[in-house]
C-alpha cells in the first residue's frame, strides 16, 4: 500500500511519503479510501482506528453541505440577507450580508470566534461589520455562528437545531457519525469547530461530497477564489480539482474527485506541515 498510486496520466498519489514527512510533525491517523476500499491506513499509538479526533475547523466542511441541502429542501437560499431573518441586520452595511458571505467568510465581520472563543448565536449577531460585505476574505468562526443563527429560526418550526439536521439530511444516510460534539455555555453547539469523528467517519463524508452536484461548495469568491463554502480550493496545477477541508493542528481531509480518493490527516502538530508542502509530498508530478 505504499506504492504511488497513479493520478490521471501526469501524477501519482506517495501516501508513503505524506505519512514519512508527517510523522516528523505529530501525525496520529493517515487514512486513505477510495469507495470503500483501503488504499493506505496507518496509526501512531496508542492513537487507533476507533479513536475519535477533534476536527477543529474541520468541521466548517459541513455546512456549506448542509446549507445546499437545506436549499433543496426549501428551508433557505444563499443569497438571501440576514435582515430577512432578523431585523436588527437589515439596516446598515450588514443589510447586505448574505448566508452565501458568511459561508465564503466575506460578510465583512472581522477575525475571531475561533477555539475557546466561539460565541453564541445571541453574541454573535450582536457583532458590527469590520469591512463591507463582499470585499474581504476574513478567517474565523463568528460568520458560521450567525448563519447558525439563521439556520436555527428555519428548521423552529420542524423542531430542529442545524445539528440535528446536519445530522438526519447528511450525516446519518452516508454512516458518518458524530462521536461528540462541544457544547457553548447557553448548550447549544457550535458550527465552526467541535466536532469530533474517527478518521473512518470522515472519511465517509469526504466521499459523500464525490455523488451528487456539489458545484456550489467549491466556487470561490472574489475576495478569496481558494476558499468556497467551508472547503478549501486546490493550490497545486497538477490537482486542479482537488479540494479539501483544514483544522488546526494538522487536522486535513483532501478529496481527490478525478481519481475517486478520500485522505484524511489527523495530527498533534503545534506546528503542522503546510497544506501545500504535505500535497506536493502525496502528488509525485510525472511526466506522461
Amino acid at each position: 500500500m505504499g506504492r504511488p498510486l497513479d493520478y490521471g496520466l501526469t501524477v501519482a498519489l506517495d501516501f508513503e511519503a505524506a505519512a514519512e514527512l508527517l510523522e516528523r510533525r505529530g501525525l496520529q491517523a493517515l487514512l486513505a479510501v477510495r469507495e470503500g476500499e483501503i488504499l493506505f491506513e496507518r496509526y501512531v499509538a496508542p492513537f487507533t482506528a476507533d479513536t475519535p479526533h477533534a476536527l477543529y475547523s474541520g468541521t466548517k466542511s459541513f455546512w456549506g453541505t448542509a446549507a445546499l441541502a437545506a436549499r433543496d429542501d426549501g428551508l433557505l437560499s444563499l443569497d438571501e440577507r440576514v435582515g430577512e431573518t432578523f431585523a436588527s441586520w437589515s439596516t446598515g452595511r450588514r443589510a447586505d450580508v448574505t448566508l452565501r458571505m458568511l459561508l465564503q467568510l466575506t460578510s465583512g465581520i472581522g477575525f475571531g470566534g475561533l477555539g475557546n472563543a466561539v460565541p453564541t448565536y445571541e453574541k454573535a449577531l450582536a457583532v458590527d461589520l469590520k469591512n463591507d460585505p463582499g470585499s474581504t476574505f476574513t478567517y474565523g468562526g463568528i460568520p458560521l455562528q450567525v448563519f447558525g443563527a439563521v439556520f436555527a429560526r428555519k428548521l423552529a418550526a420542524r423542531g430542529l437545531t442545524p445539528h440535528a439536521y446536519l445530522r438526519e439530511r447528511i450525516l446519518d444516510p452516508i454512516g458518518c457519525e458524530i462521536a461528540s460534539w462541544r457544547v457553548l455555555r447557553d448548550g447549544t453547539n457550535p458550527l465552526p469547530t467541535g466536532a469530533f469523528l474517527t478518521a473512518a467517519s470522515w472519511a465517509r463524508y469526504g466521499l459523500s461530497m464525490l455523488s451528487g452536484d456539489r458545484t456550489e461548495c467549491l466556487r470561490g469568491s472574489n475576495a478569496n477564489p481558494r476558499y468556497g463554502l467551508g472547503w478549501w480550493l486546490s493550490p497545486l496545477p497538477e490537482a486542479p480539482d482537488l479540494f479539501y477541508a483544514s483544522g488546526s493542528g494538522g487536522q486535513a481531509m483532501y478529496v481527490f474527485p478525478s481519481r475517486r480518493i478520500v485522505v484524511v490527516v489527523f495530527a498533534a502538530a503545534s506546528s503542522p506541515v503546510a497544506h501545500a508542502t504535505l500535497l506536493r509530498r502525496l502528488v509525485a508530478a510525472r511526466r506522461s
